[in-house]
């Protein structure tokens, strides 16, 4: 896997055989079970994370299930100072420290081993990668963890599964500010009755414009 995100910044797989570009940094990762770093769930949160980041500045972020960590170390990448990393898995906890010494990203990196249930504070951006089930039941819980003019990036289920997640934000004076699709063929047909994977940006319904 290897996805250009600016001029200055890409991710790659630990094992691809790739170099960065004249004054580029290249984020090279070992990837967990649940959503490998090129699965499209992944890469639509990629995306969307390129996209918050370039609205404007992100202050902290949340990655919520981080499994390999590519998605706090990928805020880190983009500058955003304070990332933390959250997996009840000790094994991910781990795969995710080790991409963070490989790439020299510990500093703007926190890793948190449990439930986000321990969390205190909010953040500019919560981004959550989830398998549907976990969006439904974490969906208050997130929303917690948002300040008040903070952002959310959800991906990890089907577009036949979407439509419960988006009258739930909608519901709560939230806006869909970009959603995102990716097709994935598998050898049988999923139970969701889909190979459509979508990624969703939503920000508060009473925020204006967000490019500077």
């Amino acid at each position: 896997m290897y996805m250009h995100l600016t001029p200055e910044a890409a991710v790659c797989s630990a094992w691809r055989p790739c170099w960065p570009r004249p004054g580029q940094r290249l984020l090279r990762l070992a990837y967990s079970r649940t959503f490998p770093i090129s699965h499209p769930s992944t890469r639509l949160c990629l995306e969307l994370l390129r996209e918050a980041c370039q609205e404007r500045a992100v202050l902290s972020l949340l990655d919520v299930g981080c499994g390999s960590g590519i998605l706090a170390l990928t805020g880190a990448l983009l500058g955003v100072p304070w990332n933390v990393g959250c997996d009840p898995a000790a094994a991910a906890l781990r795969v995710s420290q080790a991409n963070a010494r490989r790439n020299r990203l510990e500093d703007p990196v926190s890793w948190v081993q449990g439930s986000t249930e321990a969390l205190r504070g909010t953040f500019d951006l919560v981004v959550a990668n989830l398998p549907f089930p976990l969006q439904v039941a974490k969906r208050t819980e997130l929303l917690r963890l948002v300040d008040g003019h903070g952002r959310v990036i959800l991906s990890g289920f089907r577009d036949t599964q979407e439509q419960e997640l988006t009258d739930f934000y909608l519901s709560q004076a939230w806006r869909l500010q970009r959603r995102l699709t990716r097709e994935r063929w598998e050898p049988e047909v999923p139970a969701e009755l889909s190979y459509t994977w979508v990624g969703l940006y939503f920000v508060p319904a009473g925020s204006g414009p967000l490019q500077q």
